[in-house]
């Protein structure tokens, strides 16, 4: 395999960091770029920047040669309770847009033809999410659009920007839809942990004979990916002659209580469960994976329970840890 020269843009955060681990495996040199490194363990890459993608200047200093492959994973995000509030939404669309359009403008500006762009099932139309047992998330569904969330609107409007400069200036892009990506070195308290993570920290966190609280009335759906499985159809995505959308995900769907079970369960305990008013987001929502198949030869297979029982015992081991370091 040749070596490559490859930036990761995002690299501090969890998909981002597992992204590197994984360029390093095949051998390629690695610029990683964050406003912090990752919180939970050492970065793999040859150099790391430390900086804020919104700053044109530091986006050039940092697309300072033509990269051979561009991971823009870097965004302003979060779960539910961060996304759903409408508190964070001119954050968000101002911070991630800006992110996107300097990016790409100096990818452009260096030739760099190859850059990935991380989207997300938020994109897809409201009013085919309502029904949780039957959700439409097929690719061709995006338009007329009708996003749930801010975060989706700008989702949507920066893959018709990397579209365009596909069409425009000749650049091969390449835009995966992520959908609920879980797992080791992800973040699992603050406000900004998604389902997966804060139902693993509330059960590590629960007595036998307690209970966990649940947002709404449980039997909202999702599907949930485990990160090995993202990477490796991010890379595949990026190396391929398809431009997408295409969804990234698992189509294991399951509810939200059915989650909370399957944790409790994996962690052996007697706890009940709690559903509480709380932000949702859609009914339901689950990865429809025909047109990956199509084109990549290749979907996310893994059985969400085994993804699970990894991210249970890393979080409730950094739970202890955390405790231990708060009481000392």
């Amino acid at each position: 395999m040749t070596t490559k020269t490859v930036l990761v843009c995002g690299a501090g955060g969890f998909i981002g960091g597992h992204l590197v681990k994984r360029l390093k495996r095949e051998g390629h040199w690695v610029r990683g770029v964050d406003l912090k490194m990752n919180e939970y363990s050492e970065t793999e890459a040859d150099d790391f920047a430390i900086g804020d993608l919104r700053d044109q200047s530091f986006v050039r200093s940092v697309i300072d040669r033509r990269f051979d492959e561009v991971y823009q994973l870097a965004a302003d995000m979060g779960g539910a309770g961060y996304i759903f509030t409408g508190e964070n939404d001119a954050d968000i669309m101002h911070n991630s847009a800006t992110i996107n359009l300097n990016v790409l403008d100096i990818c452009h500006k260096r030739n760099i033809k190859r850059v990935f762009y991380s989207s997300s099932a938020c994109m897809y139309p409201e009013h085919n999410q309502l029904d949780p047992d039957n959700p439409n998330c097929a690719e061709d569904s995006a338009y007329p659009a009708n996003p749930d969330s801010e975060y989706g609107w700008e989702k949507l409007f920066s893959e018709r920007l990397y579209l365009a400069y596909n069409r425009n200036h000749g650049m091969q892009c390449r835009i995966a839809r992520y959908h609920n990506i879980f797992g080791p070195e992800g973040t699992w308290d603050g406000g900004k942990e998604k389902a997966p993570a804060a139902m693993c920290r509330k059960v590590a966190a629960a007595l036998d004979g307690g209970a966990i609280d649940v947002w709404g009335d449980g039997l909202q759906t999702r599907s949930f990916l485990y990160v090995d499985e993202c990477v490796e159809g991010t890379v595949r995505l990026l190396r391929s002659d398809f431009e997408g959308p295409v969804n990234i995900g698992s189509d294991e769907m399951i509810s939200i209580n059915g989650l909370a079970r399957m944790v409790i369960d994996i962690a052996d305990k007697n706890i009940g469960i709690n559903n509480i008013p709380g932000p949702l987001g859609v009914r339901g929502r689950n990865s429809d994976n025909r047109l990956i198949k199509e084109r990549l030869g290749w979907a996310p297979n893994q059985p969400l329970r085994t993804g699970m029982e990894v991210t249970y015992r890393w979080i409730s081991e950094q739970a202890r840890l955390g405790h231990n370091k708060r009481a000392a």
